[in-house]
């Protein structure tokens, strides 16, 4: 599907295939991890260090049946990401990276009202649910600000598991976020 942006640029939203992988890897690191995340809102430098993801992550989000990777591109450059995955009634929104460059231009909206749209029509669910890290406090609000309320559930970070990043402190954990769609 092809999306208006501010600037009058197309978005287009096609699945992520195999050969995307490294770009996408690329792109989710670049928005969460390192230096080059401090350019966009989005890091999460102060709190994980390490990896945010990695190829066979990516790959087995690609690979299951009930999920889809979108994969965003303006003028046929990947510029952001995200995922879908079929659960029951809800869909689950994660792996969501814009370019940290492209931040705070109205990117974000625009793919998490078209990710939204996606599940309702193809799946018929009535919910979507992502969890943040707690602690991102504006993040959270930006969510909010989209209709996404938080629910007090909470489960543990990954302490140990460096798949999902080093933590910098000692009292992260996952909250739950649901919309009605």
């Amino acid at each position: 599907m092809d999306t208006a942006t501010p600037d009058s640029a197309r978005l287009t939203f096609r699945d992520a295939t195999e050969a995307d992988v490294p770009a996408l890897v690329a792109l989710i690191e670049s928005a969460y991890r390192g230096d080059s995340s401090r350019t966009g809102w989005t890091t999460e430098a102060d709190i994980l260090q390490g990896q945010r993801t990695d190829e066979q992550g990516v790959r087995d989000v690609i690979d299951a049946p009930a999920s889809r990777l979108l994969a965003v591109e303006r003028g046929g450059e990947l510029v952001a990401c995200c995922q879908l995955e079929h659960r029951g009634d809800a869909a689950y929104f994660g792996m969501f990276a814009v370019r940290p460059g492209l931040q705070g231009g109205g990117l974000g909206k625009l793919i998490i009202a078209e990710a939204e749209r996606t599940a309702k029509e193809g799946w018929g669910v009535g919910e979507m649910h992502m969890t943040v890290i707690s602690v991102r406090d504006d993040l959270i609000a930006w969510y909010e600000r989209r209709g996404y309320r938080r629910t007090g559930a909470l489960t543990p970070f990954p302490y140990g598991d460096e798949r999902f990043g080093i933590p910098q402190r000692d009292d992260l954990a996952f909250e739950l976020l649901v919309k009605n769609i």
